[in-house]
């Protein structure tokens, strides 16, 4: 068999909407991606941004980031959930 042809997979009935050709892991079942992983770690990155804010730091132009990348991960985060209620 050439390097480039692929060998033939198992039977079994594969409930999966990516190619194992392309995604060998697919076969397995771990393909895709978590969203509510990812938007339960959104929010806990927003609370952290917050949390730095409180400390021993004497200007506030550090808090000003903070704040600022906090709302728009926060703001990023309500954009995608809403887009995605809404049918296509």
């Amino acid at each position: 068999m050439a390097a480039t042809e692929l060998e033939p997979t198992s039977d079994r009935a594969i409930v999966t909407t990516v190619d194992t050709a392309e995604v060998p892991s697919a076969e397995w079942g771990w393909s895709g991606e978590s969203r509510r992983a990812f938007r339960v770690a959104g929010w806990i990155v927003v609370v952290i941004l917050l949390a730095m804010t409180i400390g021993n730091h004497k200007g506030k132009i550090e808090d000003i980031f903070l704040v600022g990348f906090a709302a728009t991960i926060a703001g990023i985060m309500i954009r995608d959930s809403i887009l995605r209620r809404k049918p296509r």
